[in-house]
């Protein structure tokens, strides 16, 4: 056996091509299940005892030398291949650029982010709607001067249907079949007939909040803003209720937050007032939670919606809101390292 073991490595060490065919049938001639190494590690069972050792380590190193042949041997044919297409495979790839978030995704995180910290669930429904969804439930009667507020997309052959306006179509379905108490969050895109400026667009997205169950007050209402503002915009920030008007709410208020810009001291972004308005809010019209089945003798709730791409454009200093729909590269390359 000492001996076959001496001729298969002389024919191993002296064994060359350059050809991948006869490379691979050297490696299944000796290095196979079927091929001589293993072949001999079968005679190996029948060798004395006080032989093995020695004749354990000569197979080994048998086994060894073949294997490193047919390394040596492929590694050699690549190396040939590649001088005769003149690329060097061990040079780094071409870089992959890394895309990023949309600053209004970015933001859309973030303001969920911060509400489902508070127990809100996110829900989302459909943007074509009916009008029960979009006015009629949530207290905007035929005819109703309110609907002028929201220049709104009919279908012409169903005027009934129309691209919803706003995200409360979202908070009346929940209403309709949500269990109580009712905590959600409603993020989504809107549709409204405006002139495309550099402060409005026909499609803009929204983010709107409600909460109802028994003995939900105003006071709720303004520790979740105050709480919201600070996680947003920093534990400096302060926030301002003005008294306002929406049909689904009452009483209603606008929300101002401290300038993030000059901290209240007054710039050209906060007109010199050194306050930024971002949102609307008040408690559910106890109309909206009858219309809509709810007992408004025995629940309240509070509700609160405001558009992303005012946060974001108060957030980034952004000046043109048509900027986020213009997908310029170079636009969203600024938002890489925020977004991811």
């Amino acid at each position: 056996m000492l001996e076959k073991i001496k001729q298969l490595s002389a024919e191993i060490s002296g064994f060359n091509s350059t050809k991948l065919e006869e490379i691979e049938q050297f490696r299944i001639k000796h290095l196979s299940k079927k091929g001589t190494i293993a072949a001999l590690f079968d005679e190996f069972k029948q060798v004395p005892a006080e032989q093995k050792k020695a004749m354990g380590q000569a197979l080994n190193e048998l086994k060894t030398a073949a294997l490193a042949k047919v390394n040596e041997l492929k590694e050699a044919l690549s190396d040939a291949e590649e001088l005769a297409t003149g690329a060097d495979l061990t040079m780094p790839g071409e870089p992959m650029r890394l895309g990023s978030r949309h600053p209004l995704s970015i933001v859309k995180n973030e303001i969920l982010s911060i509400f489902t910290r508070l127990g809100f669930t996110i829900s989302e429904g459909p943007e074509i709607e009916d009008d029960w969804h979009v006015f009629s439930a949530l207290n905007f009667p035929e005819e109703h001067p309110a609907r002028d507020m929201q220049d709104t997309f009919f279908i012409t052959r169903h005027p009934d249907i129309l691209l919803r306006t706003h995200t409360s179509s979202v908070q009346v379905r929940d209403m309709e079949t949500h269990p109580l108490p009712i905590r959600l969050v409603t993020p989504g895109r809107v549709f409204r007939n405006e002139a495309i400026s550099a402060r409005a667009h026909c499609i803009f997205h929204q983010i709107e909040a409600l909460y109802i169950s028994e003995n939900v007050s105003f006071a709720d209402l303004k520790q979740t803003l105050t709480y919201f503002a600070k996680e947003l915009f920093g534990a400096d920030t302060q926030i301002r209720l003005r008294p306002s008007y929406f049909p689904f709410t009452e009483p209603s208020a606008e929300m101002d937050v401290s300038c993030t810009l000059c901290h209240g001291k007054g710039c050209n972004v906060c007109k010199g007032s050194g306050w930024l308005e971002i949102l609307g809010c008040g408690m559910v019209d106890p109309n909206v939670l009858d219309l809509n089945g709810i007992d408004s003798k025995k629940y309240s709730g509070f509700a609160l919606g405001m558009g992303i791409e005012r946060i974001a454009m108060l957030k980034y200093g952004i000046k043109d809101i048509r900027l986020f729909f213009e997908n310029d590269i170079r636009f969203l390359e600024q938002f890489t390292a925020a977004g991811i």
